[in-house]
């Protein structure tokens, strides 16, 4: 596979060496009235001067191209880039024509001297420095937008199929044989000791359900509606973890109304439970709150040694999900002691 410029996103060798010889030959007769066999001749000196002023400004155009695009690489930054981008390029393509041209009439081709204050060359040299970098900025641009759009659409679907896998896994997870033996055993144990607490049990296992089924096709809920099903979620693990599961949430009045991905939180204490230790000597404490923006979830960390397999779900569903609507990363951090990851919260 050919090696491309990533910010170029086509391999533009054989572009240049194909485009400035070219160029080199069609200029001084298009712009210049060059003949064969008429003066102005059009000559191998004619012919270098002119390839030399096109590699070099080319080249540093090219540069100057690349170098926006990693300074501003995002969609919003487009039309910023482009004023940027093109405002350079212009000013560089008429200092360095002008200046290449001297330097080159002076010092190395000599036979036909220009003047500096030769109006008429002036324009016409100019004149095809322009064409030169409307072609640069026409063939660059419209490869790089065809490039990105591509990759554009290319994401979207692979988004959406993610964003898909994790619906249907989430529902999967939650019907699957092991949680439902795990909350039915609970339950069972809850009717003759206490039914009251059976009856809340069943309650907050349907509220669990209803709002899977209900978010699968949303594609961000309010926080306030996360933290409802969390604490029914929260519910059906303390019954069974007791006081060795410890979960605390501390999130402000005021970020209620920003939204979230669905299931995110689930999802994230679910892997918590299922990848530590939960017991009297090692009880796991769950800790939610915000921070800068983000709603952070965070528990102390004592990895069990054997680990059941992975339903599917996890931060790679959670990260690919996000990316559908926030530029904001999600955000993974773990020490000795803690695991925590931070999810943006979403404007309304």
């Amino acid at each position: 596979m050919k090696r491309t410029n990533c910010k170029i996103a086509f391999n533009d060798k054989l572009l240049m060496l194909f485009a400035i010889p070219l160029l080199s030959f069609i200029i001084p007769i298009v712009f210049f009235g060059c003949r064969l066999n008429r003066q102005p001749y059009f000559n191998v000196a004619r012919f270098f001067s002119t390839f030399i002023i096109i590699v070099l400004l080319w080249m540093v155009n090219r540069y100057i191209l690349i170098w926006c695009r990693k300074r501003y690489p995002r969609f919003s930054d487009v039309r910023k880039r482009l004023l940027i981008q093109i405002s350079t390029m212009l000013l560089v393509t008429l200092l360095g024509n002008n200046l290449l041209h001297y330097i080159l009439t002076e010092t190395i081709f000599t036979e036909n001297p220009v003047s500096v204050f030769d109006t008429d060359h002036l324009i016409t040299s100019n004149a095809a420095a322009m064409f030169c970098l409307i072609m640069i900025i026409g063939i660059y641009e419209s490869i790089y937008f065809m490039h990105e759009l591509r990759s554009s659409v290319q994401e979207t679907e692979n988004l959406k199929r993610e964003n898909l896998a994790a619906q249907l896994n989430a529902l999967r997870t939650q019907v699957n044989p092991h949680f439902l033996f795990n909350n039915l055993n609970t339950l069972i144990s809850l009717i003759p000791e206490n039914p009251d607490h059976a009856v809340d049990f069943v309650q907050q296992l349907s509220k669990v359900y209803r709002h899977i089924l209900e978010v699968k096709d949303e594609k961000s809920i309010p926080l306030k509606d996360e933290l409802d099903v969390l604490h029914a979620y929260t519910f059906l693990m303390k019954t069974r973890f007791d006081k060795n599961l410890e979960v605390n949430v501390d999130v402000p009045a005021e970020k209620l109304q920003k939204r979230i991905v669905p299931l995110s939180l689930q999802i994230l204490m679910e892997n918590a439970i299922k990848h530590n230790i939960v017991s009297s000597d090692k009880p796991l404490q769950i800790n939610v709150f915000t921070d800068n923006g983000s709603l952070v979830v965070s528990n102390n960390l004592q990895m069990k040694k054997q680990v059941n397999e992975s339903t599917g779900i996890g931060l790679n569903n959670i990260r690919n999900r996000y990316k559908m609507l926030s530029d904001a990363p999600v955000k993974v951090t773990e020490s000795e002691t803690n695991f925590t990851v931070s999810i943006p919260l979403i404007e309304q």
